[in-house]
């Protein structure tokens, strides 16, 4: 008997679970690429808020992008879609 490999899910996998992993996940993306360029902002000047802000802006958006581009590509998003997007600015992540 043939083995079918099922796509990955989550706990929850539901819609308003997958919606509230994608928020948190997001806000997770703000805080790492937001907290990682603290020292960075001082070294050029750059005032530390606006640094974090702009630095976590861009994690969110580059993530908002590649999710939006999934969807747009066949109108659904698997699980496997929404964690190549979180793993495109996460350098650390294992593939």
């Amino acid at each position: 008997m043939a083995k079918v490999e099922k796509e990955p899910t989550q706990v929850g996998s539901g819609a308003i679970a997958s919606v509230k992993n994608i928020f948190a996940r997001i806000l997770a993306v703000f805080a790492a690429s937001g907290l990682s360029i603290i020292g960075a902002g001082a070294v050029v000047g750059i005032n530390t808020v606006k640094a974090v802000i702009l630095a976590g802006t861009l994690g969110v958006a580059t993530v908002v992008e590649k999710l939006a581009r999934g969807f747009l590509d066949d109108g659904k998003l698997t699980v496997k879609e929404i964690n190549a997007a979180f793993r495109s600015v996460d350098k650390k992540a294992i593939d």
